[in-house]
């Protein structure tokens, strides 16, 4: 199964693209998007979802997890934040993805084990679990994949949770 893992941002956009049959997990494609800062709002937007279709159209995926929008002190941001999730969810609605949501502390404990894990510990632990020579880069590209590995242990956790169930 293929996951598309998205952190969303107006600024930068992380995705990743990961194969997993449960257990083990292989990066297949990751990166950001990034936009200007001077750009009109709009043509941000639309940066973020001409770029995010051709990375769909080039690699497919079965399912898109994504990033909640987190409760920000500054309610601009957050609302920029909540656009820049939206044309994820309309890319992904047009290629036919099921999507699911995490929380950022879902996230940190699937990937580390601890909601409260700083950036520097996800990282390492999605380049440990991923096998990659190095650390992702950008930073987004990362949180991305980490949002990804997270709906990979979710599945594998409720496929267990059901078997378990059942006998």
């Amino acid at each position: 199964m293929r996951i598309l893992g998205i952190d969303p941002g107006i600024g930068s956009t992380g995705y990743g693209i990961i194969e997993t049959d449960g257990s083990t997990h292989n990066a297949v494609i990751f990166g950001a998007i990034t936009t200007q800062t001077r750009r009109p709002f709009q043509v941000r937007l639309l940066k973020i979802y001409q770029d995010l279709s051709k990375v769909l159209s080039r690699e497919k995926a079965d399912i898109m997890a994504i990033e909640e929008v987190f409760h920000a002190t500054n309610v601009q941001s957050a609302l920029k934040l909540g656009h820049a999730r939206g044309i994820a969810l309309l890319v992904a609605a047009q290629q036919g993805l099921d999507i699911y949501e995490y929380s950022p502390l879902e996230i940190k404990s699937a990937v580390v084990g601890y909601g409260r894990a700083d950036k520097t510990q996800i990282q390492a632990m999605v380049r440990f679990l991923l096998r990659l020579p190095e650390i992702p880069s950008p930073d987004h590209a990362a949180d991305a994949l980490a949002v990804a590995i997270c709906h990979a242990h979710r599945m594998k956790q409720n496929y267990e949770l059901r078997i378990t169930n059942y006998e």
